[in-house]
């Protein structure tokens, strides 16, 4: 075992004494030890009940013969942090995420990992932890929290919530009508409802095979999610036994299932940052050109919030992931031959699914749309690409072509919106919100969803260097590579300039003349760093792309 390393022989009896002195005794120190890394904490919504997934996780590693050992990892709610200088530190922590669990994993030599892990960058890091320490290891996420429901019966949620606060600024919807959003678009503990990026992640862990089924879907209030807390914790024994790790699972084939069911699902465009992340540690790169080619292979089977009206619990009823694999499996589009986490293949974890609500995950020759639910967008603006979800960008949006307005920060961009400088037909810019130049790379839910709640979400796009929240719709599009701190093209635009987008083309242009641009870079001077000490200054002399999954060097 693994674990020997800390206690097996007379030269181990110093490791040993402290085991002791953790209250174990001799017949828990010989059994399989298992790191149980809880993301338990008291500000995450999507967290808060993770203590309890924890002690569920346990129960099953000692009925299967195991001793389970707790240790934490960080998390941050995106939706407390938005719109203030918190929101630079939530990608940042996916790497804090994976280093710390690699240090604790290694350290202290555990034979297996469950991972518990809920909200936004800390499902990656988990990942990435996986396959940087690739010891025997299974994920169990806190699970999604219930839709809310508004007084006049409505469901609503998180997206809904943003999008009031545009509308009280429009005029359209009073004091009294925001507190309706703000007491019930959250009812409940877990993950935010709508595919946003938490549920996205969770799913795909799901698809990739790190998870048992349900992990993606069971609503966090559910006994059920305690159940299959449980059937990990005794999964994990027969992973240790067997040696089943990472690797073996994170194959390049599993993440090529993973990117079409993300099509399928209709899933954030944070993936296209974390998938390429959690590769790179396996050992696997993905080329985001290809996400296109997928995504012209796969249609678009959900319209979760926010590209719909229904929820994960919705999805939960419909038969989960599983049964989005399967509708997939018809036109042969997932690889079904692939090692799970059950110990079993993709095919055989696959028997008996049935797809239980054909309105809530659309049959395959029945789709939302006949292309998948991201685009990559390329052109002079986006040499290296860039994103949009386009299963939630409104028809009349998909080619747009309008002048830009021009936004050096988040906070410069919104006071314009709700000041009402924004007019329909416009593109707004918002730059040095990138990797580097934010640094953190800060997600715009508050601009796009003023756009949409002042009831411009039909005539105005939005594009920038930074990112977007998972409920985010409307023509946003984000991770603009290389971004403005970099000098890429963004940081020349100047107010007016016509910019052309064109979504099913996958173009992006700035119709600007070569001789003007290249006058323009000439005299175009980097800003000062906005952070110059700290972790976050740190992170932005080591931060790759947004294109190379803003891994760090």
């Amino acid at each position: 075992m693994q674990s020997d390393f800390i206690k097996q022989g007379v030269e181990r009896a110093p490791n040993r004494s402290l085991l002791y002195a953790l209250g174990l005794t001799d017949e828990e120190i010989r059994r399989p030890i298992i790191g149980v890394v809880s993301s338990y904490n008291e500000i995450v919504p999507g967290h808060m009940n993770i203590d309890k997934i924890a002690e569920a996780v346990k129960a099953g590693v000692r009925a299967a013969g195991g001793t389970p050992i707790e240790f934490p990892a960080i998390a941050v709610c995106d939706g407390i942090a938005m719109g203030h200088i918190g929101m630079k530190y939530s990608l940042v922590t996916r790497d804090l995420i994976a280093d710390s669990t690699e240090a604790m994993a290694i350290a202290h030599q555990f034979d297996g990992l469950v991972m518990i892990p809920n909200c936004d960058k800390n499902v990656p890091g988990l990942l990435m932890a996986a396959a940087r320490v690739n010891v025997p290891t299974i994920f169990v996420s806190g699970g999604p929290m219930l839709a809310g429901h508004l007084k006049d019966g409505r469901r609503t949620c998180l997206s809904h919530m943003f999008e009031a606060v545009g509308a009280y600024h429009a005029g359209t919807l009073d004091e009294k009508g925001v507190l309706d959003y703000e007491e019930n678009a959250c009812p409940s503990c877990g993950s935010c409802s709508g595919m946003y990026t938490a549920n996205s992640m969770n799913c795909l862990t799901e698809a990739i095979g790190m998870a048992l089924p349900g992990n993606g879907t069971i609503p966090a209030p559910y006994s059920a999610r305690l159940r299959l807390a449980k059937h990990a914790g005794m999964k994990i024994m027969e992973l240790v036994e067997k040696n089943i790790r990472p690797r073996d699972i994170m194959t390049p084939a599993a993440f090529h299932n993973a990117e079409t069911v993300d099509m399928a699902l209709g899933c954030s465009t944070n993936t296209m940052l974390h998938l390429p992340a959690i590769a790179h540690e396996a050992g696997v790169e993905i080329d985001l050109d290809k996400a296109n080619q997928i995504s012209a292979n796969t249609p678009n089977l959900c319209h979760l919030a926010p590209a719909g009206d229904t929820f994960m619990e919705d999805l939960e009823r419909a038969g989960g992931v599983l049964a989005v694999m399967k509708e997939l499996t018809k036109k042969n589009l997932l690889d079904t031959s692939l090692l799970t986490v059950t110990g079993k293949t993709l095919e055989e974890n696959l028997e008996g699914v049935e797809n239980l609500d054909p309105e809530i995950i659309r049959p395959i020759d029945r789709p939302y749309s006949a292309n998948g639910g991201i685009a990559v967008l390329k052109g002079n603006l986006a040499a290296d690409g860039c994103v949009v979800k386009q299963s939630a960008v409104a028809p009349e949006m998909m080619v747009h072509e309008g002048p830009a307005r021009v936004f050096n920060s988040e906070e410069e961009a919104i006071s314009a919106i709700y000041s009402k400088q924004i007019k329909p037909g416009d593109v707004v810019v918002i730059r040095y919100e990138g990797p580097k130049g934010g640094p953190g790379m800060r997600e715009m839910l508050n601009p796009t969803s003023a756009i949409c709640g002042m009831g411009l979400g039909e005539s105005v796009a939005l594009i920038t260097d930074g990112r977007f929240s998972g409920a985010t719709r409307g023509a946003s599009i984000g991770h603009i590579s290389p971004e403005a701190a970099a000098g890429g093209l963004i940081a020349l635009v100047e107010e007016g300039d016509l910019i052309a987008i064109d979504i099913p083309n996958c173009k992006i242009e700035l119709k600007v003349p070569e001789d003007v641009l290249a006058k323009r870079k000439a005299a175009w001077v980097c800003p000062e760093p906005k952070v110059k000490t700290g972790y976050l200054a740190r992170y932005a002399k080591l931060v790759y792309s947004a294109d190379k999954g803003a891994i760090l060097q």
